[in-house]
């Protein structure tokens, strides 16, 4: 893990406090950070990512002792669960102070809140806040819809100079979002799978909890049917349909990538295989760096076998579903 020297930090902190975004690395992906309390600084998130106004955005911290800044109502569950798992991988929706920002929002009535586990986020976050709990609203560090980024060579690739600096922390640890928990009706519910699962929520709180989103459920990021998504039309497989499918892209004519814990079937002009992670930590460390390489792939078509259907492929299934589901599109859609 790389670590920025001080006097790129520095010029980061002076960036951020005069207005400007700066992408920085987290223990799940790169953020494109712009100082929360700041709605011209908000604004040019919104405009680099090309990202709906209307999409909240989480608001990364500190520390935990920055809650009550930035949530008007902490409840019990809120710091038994900041306790256990922050810095980390989690996102706990609450109830907003009156003065966060509208555009952080969504114009909700709520705000995503999270510490990251990175020692360059972290130190970044200490350096801008100065002791005055300050936070860095940073979505993922690319275009909207499209691949979250895990190095800042994924970050500069997407954006460019929209970017005034990329801090370079190396590749991100977990590898996908962070749990998303709304904590601001009562019951929590998860409303995003991440690295923390339902089940170690519910063994820090004491209380079962719904895993699924419903109608009343705040807006919150990655929540979208189409997400995460390559350019390259993207199709999930069963393991005992794959060598069919691809048997039968191929003989129509398609080059295709695939993504699979199986050999490939044949070998065959056109075709790129991929072999997949036996374990689901380690493939969701590779996952958005291996469909930057599938989508870099020349092909009209990429395949990825189905994971498992049980509880630790949850996340990873999660972003697939959406990733095919936008895959294919425009950049704008």
């Amino acid at each position: 893990m790389k670590a920025a020297p001080d006097r790129e930090l520095a010029h980061a902190v002076v960036l951020l406090r005069a207005g400007e975004l700066v992408a920085f690395p987290t223990e799940t992906v790169y953020g494109l950070g712009a100082d929360a309390a700041n709605p011209a600084a908000v604004a040019k998130i919104f405009t680099a990512k090309g990202r709906p106004a209307d999409h909240p955005l989480i608001v990364h911290l500190s520390s935990a002792a920055a809650l009550d800044a930035w949530a008007r109502e902490v409840p019990d569950s809120a710091r038994k669960l900041a306790a256990a798992f922050w810095p980390g991988p989690l996102t706990m929706i609450l109830k907003r102070q009156p003065q966060v920002l509208d555009a952080v929002t969504g114009g909700q009535d709520t705000v995503g809140l999270r510490v990251p586990d990175h020692p360059l986020a972290l130190a970044l976050l200490h350096a801008f806040d100065g002791g005055q709990y300050g936070g860095l609203a940073a979505p993922s560090a690319n275009r909207y819809g499209r691949i979250s980024p895990t190095s800042a060579a994924h970050v500069r690739a997407e954006l460019g100079d929209a970017v005034p600096l990329v801090l370079d922390g190396g590749a991100c640890e977990v590898g996908i979002e962070s749990t998303i928990v709304d904590l601001s009706r009562g019951m929590p519910v998860v409303l995003r799978p991440g690295a923390v699962s339902a089940a170690d929520i519910a063994r820090v709180l004491g209380q079962p909890l719904h895993e699924h989103s419903d109608a009343a459920a705040p807006r919150v990021s990655g929540s979208l049917a189409a997400h995460y998504a390559p350019h390259t039309t993207l199709r999930l497989v069963p393991g005992d349909a794959l060598a069919n499918a691809v048997n039968t892209a191929l003989a129509a004519g398609l080059r295709l990538a695939v993504l699979a814990h199986a050999a490939p079937p044949i070998a065959a002009p056109g075709l790129t295989w991929h072999a997949a992670a036996g374990d689901a930590t380690r493939y969701a460390h590779d996952l958005y760096a291996r469909l930057r390489a599938l989508d870099a792939a020349p092909g009209e078509l990429i395949l990825i076998e189905t994971p498992p259907a049980t509880t630790e492929w949850l996340a990873i299934t999660d972003r697939l579903q959406r990733a095919a589901c936008g895959a294919g599109e425009n950049d704008e859609t």
